[in-house]
């Protein structure tokens, strides 16, 4: 079973639930918005990703940080506090698969590395 992190209203993250639906793959969806996201499920994702791949430095969230926040990210922890205060900085959708991360944002070629 494929879980789907992300928050419902982003482009990227439709498109993944439209082609995982499209091809009848089984997926749970994990909003962040909503639910959150916990310090041990990011300590895991650090263990997978590095913190620059997991960091959406591109989107609207990190760009409205002030350079004190975005200097701020030093390491690991900083990183995960930065993500449980601001989930929207977290790059999307990630998708995982008995716990291990098999994408992270989304191309038209992902779906064939994850079914």
């Amino acid at each position: 079973m494929l879980t789907v992190y992300g928050i419902p209203n982003c482009d990227t993250v439709k498109k993944a639930i439209t082609a995982l639906k499209e091809n009848q793959l089984p997926f749970t969806f994990h909003d962040y918005k909503k639910h959150g996201i916990s310090h041990e499920k990011l300590t895991l994702w650090l263990t997978q990703q590095p913190k620059e791949t997991l960091i959406n430095r591109a989107g609207t969230t990190w760009k409205q940080l002030s350079d004190e926040q975005k200097n701020a990210v030093q390491d690991n922890e900083s990183a995960i506090a930065l993500m449980m205060e601001k989930p929207s900085v977290i790059k999307r959708p990630i998708v995982e698969k008995d716990g291990k991360i098999v994408a992270v944002g989304w191309k038209p070629d992902t779906l064939a590395s994850i079914a």
